[in-house]
C-alpha cells in the first residue's frame, strides 16, 4: 500500500492511497488547483485513480474533486445524502459501502453533524491485516477537536447529531486505529485543531477535550465556540455544488 497527505491550501488535508501491485488508486478532498499533482503522483506510482472521493460538500474551498475525475476517468463520489444539494452527477456513496482499491479496502461511514453529507473513510490494506489501519475523518474528527455544526443554519440540532455520530461510528473503533482529518490548525472548519495532521482513535478519546462529555454540555461546549464563517462561503458553496461555475 502506498499512502500520501498533502498539505494545501486553507490549512487542507488532502490525501491519495492505493495499492500498487495492482495499480488502483483513491484521491481524497482534493483542493482546486492540485489536480495535477494527484496526476504526477499517480504516474510516479504507476497506478490508475479510480475513485475521486469528497467526504463531504466543502464550504472553505472550492473541490478540485470534479476536474480530477474527468481528466482521469475516475468516479467522482460524494455521500448520497449531498444529492439534496447538489447540482450535478455523481457516483452516491451509502454508509457501509466497501469500496476495493486492489487489496485496499475503503468502508464507507456515514457520519452526519457537520453537514448532513459527511463520511469518513476507514481503510485496511488486506496484505497487512484484516483490521481496519486508518480513518480518513474529514470535517467530523479532527486532532484535538471536531466539526463545527453551524453551515447548515441548525447548529443545535447538528452538534446533538455529530456527539451521537461520534460515538456511534468512531469512538468505537480499536484505539490503535489512527485518524488523517481533513483540516489542520489554521481552518475555519472547526475550533482548538492541533496542527499536527494526525493521531490515532485512543489518544483523541483519552486527550480530546469534546469527546468525553455527554451530549448536552458536548452541544453546549461547540455552540460556544463557533468560529467566524470562511470567508467566501455562498460562493464556495455555490461552486461545489454546481449553481454557478468555478
Amino acid at each position: 500500500m502506498f499512502f500520501r497527505q498533502l498539505a494545501t491550501r486553507d490549512a487542507s488535508l488532502s490525501y491519495f492511497f492505493g495499492c500498487g501491485g495492482q495499480g488502483k488508486a483513491v484521491a481524497v478532498d482534493v483542493v482546486a488547483g492540485d489536480e495535477q499533482w494527484f496526476i504526477d503522483e499517480a504516474s510516479k506510482a504507476q497506478v490508475t485513480i479510480t475513485h475521486v472521493i469528497d467526504t463531504h460538500v466543502h464550504a472553505d474551498h472550492v473541490s478540485g474533486g470534479r476536474k480530477l475525475a474527468q481528466l482521469t476517468g475516475a468516479a467522482y463520489c460524494l455521500h448520497e445524502n449531498a444529492r439534496d444539494v447538489v447540482h450535478f452527477d455523481f457516483e452516491s456513496l451509502h454508509d457501509e459501502q466497501v469500496i476495493a482499491a486492489g487489496n485496499v479496502l475503503v468502508r464507507v461511514l456515514h457520519t452526519p453533524g457537520h453537514t448532513m453529507d459527511s463520511a469518513c473513510l476507514l481503510v485496511t490494506d488486506k496484505r497487512r491485516s484484516e483490521a481496519p489501519w486508518f480513518a480518513l475523518t474529514g470535517d467530523t474528527l479532527f486532532v484535538g477537536a471536531v466539526g463545527r455544526p453551524d453551515l447548515a443554519g441548525r447548529e443545535r440540532e447538528m452538534a446533538a447529531m455529530l456527539h451521537d455520530t461520534l460515538h456511534a461510528k468512531l469512538l468505537g473503533l480499536p484505539g490503535d486505529v489512527e485518524i488523517f482529518p481533513g483540516h489542520q490548525a489554521g481552518s475555519a472548519c472547526g475550533a482548538g485543531l492541533s496542527g499536527k495532521p494526525s493521531s490515532t482513535i485512543g489518544f483523541e478519546k483519552r486527550w480530546n477535550p469534546a469527546l468525553s462529555l455527554p451530549r448536552e454540555e458536548f452541544v453546549e461546549l461547540l455552540l460556544g465556540q463557533i468560529p467566524p464563517r470562511p470567508a467566501d462561503l455562498d460562493r464556495i458553496v455555490a461552486v461545489n455544488t454546481g449553481r454557478v461555475a468555478a
